[in-house]
């Protein structure tokens, strides 16, 4: 079955970095658009970044020039390098996958980001 598993989430303070991991299995990782959306608290989950199997990337607007995803297809992982961090990325983070039409979310990492 789809696994995707998070990891990396913390505490740091504003203006720092943090880099999440998600690893993934039962897909076909190399054919797969992987993505990342975050869900701040008492809001909507919320498109972070997608990368897709020809490494297309795509960011919402808000961390532009702040996040970087990446994948590595041999460790069926995806990546968010997440830099210059503010109070309002603090969020659930989760990684997501489509797989035949269905969406697949992990359990998500928390990122909180003190003023």
């Amino acid at each position: 079955q789809v696994q995707l598993v998070e990891s990396g989430g913390g505490l740091v303070q504003a203006g720092g970095s943090l880099r999440l991991s998600c690893a993934a299995s039962g897909i076909f990782f190399s054919w797969s658009t992987m993505g990342w959306y975050r869900q701040p608290p008492g809001k909507e989950r919320e498109f972070v970044a997608s990368i897709t199997s020809g490494s297309t990337i795509n960011y919402a607007e808000s961390v532009k020039g702040r996040f970087t995803i990446s994948r590595d297809n041999a460790e069926k992982t995806v990546s968010l390098q997440m830099s210059s961090l503010k109070p309002d990325d603090t969020a659930v983070y989760y990684c997501n996958t489509v797989q035949r039409w269905q969406n697949y979310w992990g359990r998500g990492t928390q990122v909180t980001v003190s003023s």
